[in-house]
């Protein structure tokens, strides 16, 4: 997308090739008439990064691991009969896998932030940063206190802690990214205030009382 004309949706930010764009945006829905010519503003070295979707892709792995632990432990428990020695591996895979996961979603989202924000002092990337170290730290935590043979309440508890992390990760992130869903974007209109023009000195002396 770089040499090509490139066209943005003004209510949500959808931004896209003018050649793909069709009778409505692909992302909100409104028609085509919202759009307006884009020009990209990050570098092509950035862009190109960016572009490779890394943290994306890590983070969707590292999160299946987070979300379907307490999960398959739960199911596991209720139904311990249930293809046991499969579930059972699976759990372990999970909880040997996440930390490692999470240390490649940690590395390539300061990545990412710097090549996007060129910064990570914001107070958002502050906060996935915070949360994030939370959940790498509590994998590991988990990982060595973990008993193969049985699932005890730290384990339990330690998987539902990290999913509350990776919860309030994913609504920072939605955050960053925020679009605006067709039937909530409201077109404020403008307070007209009316102009007073402010008086000449000439007329400031003309209307000021005659000195005795």
């Amino acid at each position: 997308m770089i040499d090509e004309e490139l066209v943005r949706c003004r209510p949500c930010g959808y931004v896209m090739k003018a050649s793909d764009l069709g009778d409505v945006c692909p992302a909100c829905g409104l028609p085509r008439n919202v759009f307006e010519p884009y020009r990209e503003k990050v570098s092509a070295n950035r862009l190109f990064l960016l572009s490779l979707d890394i943290h994306p892709i890590a983070i969707h792995v590292s999160q299946t691991f987070v979300a379907f632990t307490p999960v398959l432990i739960f199911f596991h428990m209720l139904f311990p009969l249930f293809y046991q020695d499969i579930v059972h591996a699976v759990i372990n895979f999970f909880i040997f896998m996440l930390p490692f996961s999470l240390i490649l979603s940690f590395a390539t989202g300061l990545i990412d932030g710097i090549t996007r924000f060129k910064t990570l002092r914001t107070p958002l990337l502050w906060s996935k940063i915070i949360y994030s170290s939370t959940i790498l730290v509590l994998s590991f935590i988990q990982l060595f206190t973990y008993t193969p043979s049985e699932y005890r309440w730290y384990t339990i508890l330690l998987s539902l802690v990290m999913l509350a992390c990776a919860v309030k990760l994913g609504l920072i992130g939605k955050d960053l990214i925020n679009v605006i869903l067709p039937g909530t974007y409201v077109r404020r209109k403008k307070k007209k205030t009316k102009f007073v023009p402010k008086p000449s000195p000439t007329e400031e002396i003309k209307e000021s009382p005659a000195e005795n």
